[in-house]
């Protein structure tokens, strides 16, 4: 769609909604809106309630949170009015996808500089059997990897090893290229080895989730393909996150010799979640263990109390942090969990704190909301009232002495991918109304004027 038609299609369609809602319900849209607004509120405030209590609380409160929403279906249908609200969202749903639809067509697309590069001499690949439910097995990986003259190290589930040791000793013996069929775990300690010795890494998507392929534009549904980086590949340079103790560096940048860092290749996790991990019981019920540990998180009962420090903000007591190598998106639904870029030589934080019902209520406003904090830091301290933090690191449960520090070292890993791939799904940018006007009218104007011209 062209970008001008798109503008002019979302200021159309927003205007419509507004006066579908005048026209037909009056004065009465007014209170369309409050009821609407007052029943989100109440959504909002009963699932707090259902994650931070127990008992008969938790029960009404899950009445509540079920019934709200209902409640304002009801009350627009007995006004006869179920159906006018029902198209203004629908307009206004298409004003919003077509106005940051113009504005990502005005920006364009982000892309990570990418180099060609010959094939690699002696590739080392390590594989776990386990991951993704046996996709190493399943996509034949290891011979595909072999017949195209690469070495192969399959990991045995019942005796663990060293993986990073495994892809050290290979580059000693001459590898000029590691990678990983595995979880996002596994392929950051062998990431952290590709950027100590500066040799290339390939991603292999044979995880479960594989957020760092994902953000890769790699093909998640076929690992196999993957493959094709080994003989028709394309190199880029992304950061990594490091996590460690909280010892300041030299003034050179150079960690202490007696810090512990490890690699993160998509982010670290603090708080609530990264505490219910932790658990034994955890990976036996997911569920039900965390609905009996957070009451006492959330309300700050159990758990040690966080203090963040990123660039020049501090967050006091947040529930939640996390801490990501690169930010994730933040203006677009679909895009949640998603990095447009890792090569932005920042990372992404956002802290959550949020102390009752009105607060919780109050996160609806999303990056807006004063129960979510969003910024970007180059380095970030976390705190706490307590001598080791719990953490998530790329899924896996950690425990930390505290401080905790996190930085990020830009350009530090070579990525071998194929040279064809599907490409990190396109992100839309946040609605801006004054943009979409101005894209709409100015655009117009110059489109009549080349027309006379």
């Amino acid at each position: 769609m062209d970008r001008r038609w798109a503008a002019r299609l979302a200021l159309v369609a927003g205007t419509a909604a507004v006066l579908v809602l005048l026209v037909v319900a009056g004065v009465r849209s007014v209170a369309l809106v409050g009821v609407g607004l007052a029943g989100l509120a109440a959504t909002a405030a009963g699932v707090w309630w259902v994650l931070a209590r127990r008992g008969a609380v938790r029960a009404l409160a899950l009445m509540l949170a079920t019934a709200a929403p209902v409640a304002v279906l009801v009350l627009y249908a007995a006004a006869g009015l179920l159906w006018v609200v029902l198209v203004s969202l629908a307009l206004w749903a298409l004003a919003v996808f077509t106005g940051r639809t113009a504005l990502a067509l005005d920006t364009g697309p982000a892309r990570m500089p990418e180099r060609p590069v010959a094939p690699a001499r002696r590739a080392f690949l390590i594989m776990n059997p386990r991951s993704g439910g046996g996709k190493v097995g399943r996509f034949h990986l290891v011979d595909k990897a072999r017949a195209l003259g690469a070495e192969v190290v399959v990991l045995d589930p019942a005796h663990p090893q060293d993986v990073a040791e495994l892809a050290r000793r290979a580059v000693d013996d001459g590898a000029d290229l590691l990678g990983v069929a595995g979880g996002d775990g596994t392929q950051a300690l062998v990431a952290g080895v590709a950027a100590e010795r500066d040799v290339p890494f390939v991603v292999i998507s044979a995880g479960t989730r594989n957020h760092f392929a994902m953000d890769l534009g790699l093909d998640r549904e076929d690992p196999s393909a993957c493959l094709q980086a080994l003989t028709d590949g394309v190199e880029l340079r992304v950061d990594l996150g490091f996590i460690g103790e909280g010892t300041p560096p030299a003034e050179n940048g150079t960690p202490p010799a007696e810090n512990r860092e490890r690699v993160f290749v998509n982010n670290a996790s603090f708080g609530a979640y990264a505490t219910v991990v932790q658990s034994p019981a955890y990976r036996d019920d997911k569920a039900r263990t965390t609905l009996q540990m957070l009451p006492d998180l959330l309300t700050r009962h159990s758990g040690p109390r966080l203090k963040v420090h990123a660039a020049s903000v501090s967050i006091d007591g947040p529930q939640a942090v996390l801490v990501s190598n690169n930010p994730y998106r933040m203006g677009d639904p679909a895009g949640l969990g998603l990095r447009d870029r890792l090569d932005s030589g920042v990372l992404g934080v956002l802290g959550v704190k949020v102390d009752n019902a009105v607060q919780a209520a109050s996160m609806l406003r999303g990056r807006r909301g004063p129960g979510l904090a969003s910024v970007t830091a180059r380095e970030v301290v976390v705190d706490a009232d307590a001598p080791v933090i719990p953490a998530g690191v790329d899924g896996e449960a950690l425990t930390l002495p505290a401080p905790v520090r996190c930085r990020i070292e830009p350009g530090a890993l070579r990525v071998r991918l194929p040279r064809h791939r599907p490409g990190v799904p396109r992100g839309k940018p946040p609605m801006n109304w004054r943009r979409v006007r101005k894209l709409a009218l100015t655009v117009g104007r110059a489109a009549a004027g080349r027309d006379t011209g």
